[in-house]
C-alpha cells in the first residue's frame, strides 16, 4: 500500500486556511498515487483549540469544512483527526459560567476514515490526557466502543494520539481482534526526548498487533507548545519502514511493502534549536506581527534569543535595543555591539542614566532609592523604553528571561519580564550556556561573543555585581531546580541529595516568587515541564515543602 502522511502546520481557528491545507495535500497525494492519506489529530480545528470549542458557531463553521472534505475523498482514502458530535447533556443552567461556557453538546476526539465522498467510520479518543498542558476532560467525553474499520479489504485499527501510551485500552483491543495496519493521529507537543518514547510505544503496539503502524504528528507552534511533526511508520519486527522530518511541514510518501530504513537518531540540542526558532516564527506569523525586538545587554541570555529570533524571522525582522545604565561595563557595551554586527541586525543604542537619576530624584524625597529599590528601577525603566519602542515599531519584545532565573525569581516584575514571549524560560541558565556554543559551532564563527561565554553572568544594576552574589552557583543550582520542577522530587529527597541549606533558599525563593510567573510572557515549551500552562500553582499557599 502507497501511504501519504501529511504533516500540517494548522493554525488554531483558521477553519478556511487549514480546510485549503487539508485538501492541497489531498490532491498532492492523489497525483502521487497514495491510497491511502494520513492527517494528525484536530487538524482542520488546530489544537488546542481550547473554549473555542464552546464558542457558537465555531463547531458549526467546522462541520461545513469538513464536509467539503470528505467530498473530495473520491478515490482515495482519508485518515483525520477531528470531532465527532456523540449526543447532548444536560448541565448546569443557573450559574452564568455554566450556561454560556458549560458545552451541552458531547463531543469525542476521533480520527474519522473517508473515502470515495463517505464517511467510512470513526474512532473515538478514550484517554483524555488531563495533566501538564493538557485538559482534554474538560472538553471531550472518553470513547466506550472499539472498532475496527474495513476499507478496500483491510482491516484498520486507528487511535488518537494518547491511547497509543495507555496500556490496554483501544489499540490493544484493535490488536486483539485483528487488524492489517494501526494508525495513531497525534497532536504530541515537544520536550526534549520525547519522540524516542514514542517510537518505543509504537514499536512494542506493532508488535503485538502483528501489523504496521503509522504515527502522524502535528507539526507548528502554538502559543507556548511546540508541535514537532516527527511522523513514522513502523513494521511489526521493529524495522522503520519511514520517517519524516521533524519539524517541517510536508506531505510525505512512503510504500509499506519498500525495505526497512535506519531508525531516526535520539533528539538532542540541534532539535530543541529547531523547536525554539519554529516556536518564535510561528508565534509571529499566526498572529501577523511584524518582527522580533530583543533588549541586548551584552549577557549570554539575550544574546540566544536575538540569534534565535534572528534564526527563525531572518535579520531584516529582527530589532535590537541596548540600554547602558549607570552599571553597564565596558565589557558588555563591547558584547552588545559584537552581537548585533555578527547578526547583521539594527542596534539601538538608549542610555537610560539619565532618566534613572531624574526619577530617582523624583522619587527620594517620598522613599529611598537604594539596594533592590534602585537595582529594580533601572530595570523597570528598560521595560519602559523597550515596550514604547515595541509600540513604535510593531516589532514585539522577547522576554530573555532562563528557567534558573524564573524559578528563584531572580527578575524584575514589568522590567525584564517584559514581552510576549520567553522563547528561553524553559531552559536553565547551564542549557542556555549549551545552546549559545551550539549556535556558533553550527554557525562556524563567533555569532555570540566569546568574552559573553566566559565573563561571569551579571544583571549590572550595582557596582561589580554577579548572579553568584545573589544566587547560588548555577552548576549547583540547576539540577536542583530539574529535580523540583520537573521531576517533582519530594522534601526529603531533595534535602538528602542538594544538602538542607540549599535546597530550603531554593524552596522559599520559588514559593516568594510565583505571583511573578503568574505575570510573565508566554514561555516555549521544550522540558517535560515548563513554567506557564502545565505548571498550575496556587500564588497564595502554606504548604511548606
Amino acid at each position: 500500500m502507497r501511504i501519504g502522511v501529511a504533516q500540517v502546520n494548522p493554525t488554531v481557528g483558521d477553519i478556511p486556511g487549514n480546510r485549503e491545507k487539508i485538501l492541497s495535500a489531498i490532491r498532492r497525494a492523489r497525483e502521487e498515487g497514495v491510497d491511502l492519506v494520513v492527517f494528525p489529530e484536530l487538524a482542520l480545528l488546530g489544537y488546542p483549540p481550547r473554549d473555542l470549542l464552546h464558542r457558537r458557531g465555531f463547531l458549526e463553521a467546522a462541520d461545513d469544512a469538513f464536509r467539503e472534505i470528505v467530498e473530495a475523498t473520491d478515490g482515495i482514502g482519508v485518515v483525520m483527526g477531528h470531532v465527532a458530535v456523540a449526543g447532548k447533556r444536560e448541565g448546569n443552567r443557573v450559574d452564568p459560567s455554566a450556561a454560556a461556557f458549560g458545552g451541552d453538546v458531547l463531543l469525542h476526539n476521533a480520527a474519522f476514515l473517508l473515502a470515495d465522498g463517505e464517511i467510512v467510520g470513526y474512532q473515538g479518543k478514550k484517554a483524555l490526557p488531563s495533566f501538564d498542558v493538557f485538559e482534554e476532560e474538560r472538553y471531550f467525553t472518553p470513547a466506550e466502543q472499539v472498532s475496527v474499520h474495513t476499507w478496500r479489504g483491510l482491516r484498520l485499527g486507528l487511535s488518537v494520539c494518547e491511547d497509543l501510551w495507555q496500556e490496554g485500552g483501544v489499540i490493544a483491543a484493535q490488536a486483539e481482534a485483528g487488524v492489517g495496519l494501526l494508525v495513531n493521529v497525534s497532536a504530541s507537543p515537544y520536550f526534549r526526548g520525547k519522540p524516542a518514547l514514542r517510537r518505543r510505544l509504537a514499536r512494542r503496539w506493532a508488535a503485538l498487533a502483528g501489523a504496521p503502524l503509522v504515527y502522524v504528528n502535528l507539526v507548528g507552534g502554538q502559543d507556548g507548545l511546540v508541535f514537532d511533526g516527527g511522523s513514522f511508520a513502523v513494521r511489526p519486527d521493529g524495522a522503520f519502514l519511514f520517517s519524516a522530518p521533524a519539524f517541517e511541514e510536508g506531505v510525505y510518501v512512503f510504500d509499506t511493502a519498500a525495505p526497512p530504513i535506519p531508525p531516526p537518531p535520539e533528539d538532542g540540542l540541534a532539535e530543541v534549536h529547531r523547536a525554539i526558532t519554529l516556536g518564535i516564527r510561528d508565534y509571529i506569523e499566526k498572529n501577523g506581527l511584524k518582527g522580533a525586538l530583543v533588549g541586548i545587554s551584552g549577557g549570554v541570555d539575550s544574546a540566544v534569543v536575538a540569534a534565535l529570533a534572528c534564526q527563525a524571522l531572518g535579520k531584516g525582522r529582527v530589532l535590537a535595543a541596548f540600554l547602558p545604565g549607570p552599571y553597564t561595563s565596558r565589557e558588555s557595551e563591547d558584547g552588545a555591539r559584537a552581537l548585533a554586527e555578527a547578526l547583521g541586525i539594527r542596534l539601538l543604542e538608549i542610555p537610560i542614566g539619565e532618566l534613572y537619576e531624574s526619577l530617582a530624584g523624583l522619587l527620594s524625597p517620598y522613599v529611598p532609592i537604594q539596594g533592590v529599590v534602585a537595582e529594580n528601577l533601572q530595570a523597570r525603566i528598560r521595560g519602559l523604553v523597550l515596550m514604547t519602542l515595541s509600540n513604535a515599531t510593531g516589532h514585539v519584545v522577547l522576554c530573555p528571561g532562563n528557567k534558573s532565573e524564573i524559578a528563584m525569581g531572580y527578575n524584575t516584575l514589568y522590567g525584564d519580564t517584559v514581552g510576549a514571549l520567553a522563547p528561553i524560560g524553559d531552559l536553565l541558565k547551564t542549557e542556555v550556556y549549551e545552546l549559545a556554543r551550539y549556535i556558533n559551532e553550527a554557525a562556524g564563527r563567533p555569532v555570540i561573543p566569546e568574552g559573553t561565554l566566559t565573563r561571569p553572568p551579571s544583571a549590572e544594576l550595582r557596582p561589580d555585581q554577579r548572579d553568584d552574589q545573589d544566587l547560588p552557583p548555577y552548576e549547583h543550582l540547576d539540577p536542583l531546580i530539574s529535580a523540583l520542577i520537573v521531576e517533582n522530587r519530594p522534601w526529603e529527597e531533595l534535602k538528602e541529595r542538594f544538602g538542607k541549606e540549599l535546597t530550603a533558599e531554593a524552596l522559599a525563593r520559588l514559593h516568594r516568587s510565583e505571583y511573578k510567573r503568574a505575570q510573565l510572557p508566554l514561555v516555549i515549551k521544550v522540558s517535560p515541564k515548563a513554567f506557564g500552562m502545565g505548571r498550575r500553582w496556587p500564588i497564595t499557599n502554606r504548604f511548606p515543602h
